[in-house]
């Protein structure tokens, strides 16, 4: 479908949504290869362009489909408004960090309650420009890096409380994997924000994880290709409540073990141990390899190391087994995570300066975990939450 084909659909759709007595905003990327032609253009006239000046570049794509999209309401009888960074009623204020700015929610929130929202009482439909915002103070044009345009949509959902976000994409939804590598993928009908997080952390590109940072707390996204979702197909994403930062002792009673070996990572091995840990009762609560050695963190406080030793080391698969007993795990969770530099440090920082011993770390997306003594696990948690306090002010 051609870029002006798919402008034309999308109009009629939101014709038709309007029609219906819905409030719709609508959020712009540029068309496709448009922003990738001004970087590679920028950077052919001058390699050493600053940030600054790229991000001036490269927000031209969104502010001139804005119009285009504009012009398209306008042939099909609907008002609009084009809201971009000249205009007064600009929503969008970053931190600043020119080509990967982060949305300041507060100060957003205050200049949508004073201009978009007043946009949409006038029955207008404001056609706001994606991806890009304004830095907080200078005043500076800033974008918000890969999905800025997502991030953008959810960020004003949030602000407006909206009932749902829409994201039109090139595929019929979130897959269950990459289409492109397996035949049987399927799209997958309604799925969790906090499922989807996972998914987009861990190399799903169907959303980025900021964006995901932004959703509030009722609003529901749809997530579909033009057509999928004018036939009411594509997939739906439920929100999970998620705090901003929390730090909780989630698991007490763990041991971790390191064995020595080689070729651990065979099937053979691995289905040894998982064995052992099923006959005892354990539950398994990570495990990690290594070359030459494997650590996995289980139930308990170490009654079947023996046998462990015994299965592996007496029969020859393994080379020596240690274990730690008597841990506890913290875990670090919340939305700030995964976009909030240096919060390993955070964490890290006070426990080591207790001298805390940490016995293991697991870290994926916005979950940190963390492996201490039992007994000063409540003193970890307290001086993790010390220092984490603010994180998620100071991230908005």
């Amino acid at each position: 479908m051609s870029d002006e084909l798919g402008v034309a659909r999308a109009t009629e759709w939101v014709k038709r949504l309007t029609e219906r007595g819905l409030r719709v905003v609508v959020v712009v990327s540029a068309l496709r290869g448009v922003t990738d032609e001004l970087l590679r253009s920028a950077q052919r006239l001058n390699p050493d362009a600053s940030p600054e000046m790229l991000d001036e570049v490269l927000a031209m794509g969104e502010r001139t489909s804005a119009r285009l999209f504009a012009l398209s309401l306008a042939r099909h009888g609907v008002e609009s408004v084009v809201v971009d960074p000249s205009s007064s009623i600009w929503p969008v204020v970053t931190d600043g960090k020119h080509l990967d700015a982060n949305p300041v929610l507060d100060e957003c929130r205050r200049r949508v309650e004073t201009g978009l929202r007043k946009v949409l009482e006038t029955g207008k439909v404001p056609v706001v420009c994606g991806y890009v915002g304004v830095a907080r103070g200078s005043g500076r044009i800033t974008t918000m890096g890969r999905g800025g345009s997502d991030t953008t949509a959810t960020l004003l959902a949030n602000c407006l409380d909206a009932d749902e976000v829409i994201l039109v994409k090139d595929v019929s939804g979130v897959y269950s994997t990459d289409p492109k590598s397996s035949s049987e993928a399927s799209v997958i009908q309604v799925i969790s924000s906090n499922e989807l997080m996972q998914l987009a952390v861990s190399g799903a590109k169907v959303i980025h994880p900021k964006a995901l940072r932004y959703l509030g707390g009722r609003t529901k996204i749809r997530i579909g290709s033009l057509e999928s979702l004018m036939e009411d197909r594509g997939t739906l994403i439920i929100p999970s409540e998620k705090p901003d930062i929390e730090v909780d002792v989630t698991r007490d009673n763990l041991t971790i073990a390191t064995v020595l070996g080689e070729d651990l990572e065979s099937p053979d091995r691995l289905g040894l141990i998982t064995e052992v840990l099923k006959q005892a009762g354990a539950r398994l609560v990570f495990l990690s390899i290594g070359e030459g050695f494997l650590t996995l963190c289980f139930d308990g406080n170490g009654e079947f190391v023996e046998t462990l030793h015994n299965k592996l080391v007496v029969s020859g698969l393994g080379k020596a087994v240690s274990h730690f007993p008597n841990l506890s795990m913290i875990t670090i969770s919340g939305k700030m995570l995964d976009t909030s530099p240096g919060v390993i440090h955070k964490v890290t920082q006070p426990l080591a300066a207790q001298a805390i011993n940490i016995y293991g770390a697991v870290t994926v997306g916005s979950t940190v975990r963390i492996f201490v003594s039992s007994k000063e696990a409540l003193k970890a948690k307290q001086l993790i939450m010390d220092e984490l306090r603010g994180m998620g002010d100071e991230a908005a």
